[in-house]
């Protein structure tokens, strides 16, 4: 713990800055992401759009791995602008995709809006990204990426639980306010607290040469097999990871019976009845929820440990340990397999997304940051449109 303390102190402003601005832009994203597939085939009668799970699949896939995709071109374009114009930019588009989100009922407008707020995303990602790659150092970065993705289930944690309490109290609309509300705060903690890193020398080529240049050194960093193993890996591993958002919640409100649980919190905490349960069932998004909560608390300690293997077995071991807890949460329809196996997944999540970011953050050249954390988001958005 003393060593963990040491390290945590040479962390500087920005870095806390930061993972402020992760956590809270997750807030909004998975306020919004986690209930989504609940939301859009919900009833009219409901509140909902009524939509087929074909539908849902499409606008979910194939938008979020747009969202993906984005950074290897934004992160040419924050490396070229700043990364204070470029996180301004990013979260006024969020704020105004959100809020969108809220006001459209067709499948076209939806899919839409939601694309607008996915550019904002993607725009977002690399240069937050970047911002942790300029603050962190081969001695700091594993534990410093670990912080990052602790808050990033911070935020990944309180958007969801915040949108349970309150899609029962005042209806659906109201997540899709909560996340332009986040998202505005984002915008004004980059305006008034967000330093410029300092940065090499930026590149003076047309900026499309050098999103094409920027390619075409991915192209050519793929012809690695040791890096294209390790990526193809990754794909996997999300893949696996964003059954818990595409697939979990519709899964456990048509399958997974818990009335058990639900009539225990209401007779003993009936407080939380609200926010936690309904129709005599605990929401879905509260057994996804069980994800991040198991975050906050352990990646510090689990990154702690990781630091001590190299980062292709981290990866490997992480997703075996995931594949474990996911084949133990979809094989049976038991509501204790389904915290059980979310839990184990979790601990393969600690260990492998953060320790993909830190390894590209180490062989990534000075003033090419959110470039190259972009190529982090590759396995991700394959994994997004394979799910």
């Amino acid at each position: 713990m003393k060593a963990i303390k040491q390290t945590l102190q040479k962390f500087s402003l920005n870095f806390w800055i930061a993972s402020f601005l992760q956590l809270m832009e997750r807030w909004g994203f998975y306020g919004i992401f986690t209930p989504l597939g609940l939301y859009l085939v919900a009833s009219t009668d409901e509140g909902g759009l009524g939509f087929s799970h074909t539908e849902k699949g499409a606008i979910m896939a194939n938008v979020t791995a747009i969202q993906y995709f984005l950074p290897l071109v934004f992160g040419v374009i924050a490396d070229r602008i700043g990364y204070k114009l470029s996180l301004v930019i990013s979260s006024a588009i969020m704020a105004v995709g959100y809020y969108l989100m809220g006001e459209v009922n067709t499948y076209s407008t939806m899919y839409m809006v939601f694309l607008l707020a996915a550019i904002g995303g993607g725009f977002f990602k690399p240069v937050i990204n970047g911002t942790v790659a300029r603050n962190t150092d081969d001695t700091t970065s594993t534990l410093g990426f670990g912080i990052f993705y602790m808050m990033v289930n911070i935020g990944g944690f309180l958007g969801p639980a915040m949108s349970s309490h309150l899609r029962t109290t005042l209806g659906w609309r109201i997540i899709f306010l909560q996340a332009t509300i986040v998202m505005i705060i984002n915008l004004l903690v980059v305006l008034f607290f967000y330093k410029e890193p300092k940065a090499t020398e930026r590149d003076k080529k047309p900026i499309i040469a050098e999103i094409k240049n920027s390619i075409m050194h991915i192209v050519e960093a793929l012809k690695d097999k040791h890096l294209t193993i390790l990526l193809l890996l990754m794909v996997g591993f999300w893949t696996m990871f964003n059954q818990l958002f595409y697939t979990l919640p519709n899964f456990i409100e048509d399958w997974v019976d818990s009335t058990n649980i639900s009539n225990w919190i209401n007779k003993n905490l009936p407080f939380l009845g609200d926010t936690l349960t309904e129709k005599g069932q605990v929401k879905a998004e509260w057994f996804v929820n069980i994800d991040s909560f198991m975050i906050i608390f352990f990646q510090v300690i689990v990154s702690y440990f990781v630091t001590k293997m190299t980062h292709v077995s981290a990866m490997i071991r992480g997703t075996i340990i995931g594949t474990i807890g996911v084949t133990l949460t979809f094989l049976f329809n038991n509501v204790w397999f389904t915290i059980i196996g979310t839990m184990i997944f979790s601990i393969g999540e600690m260990a492998a997304s953060p320790t993909l970011s830190s390894f590209i953050a180490q062989i990534t050249p000075k003033g090419k940051e959110a470039l190259y954390q972009g190529t982090y988001f590759l396995p991700a958005a394959l994994g997004n449109y394979f799910t």
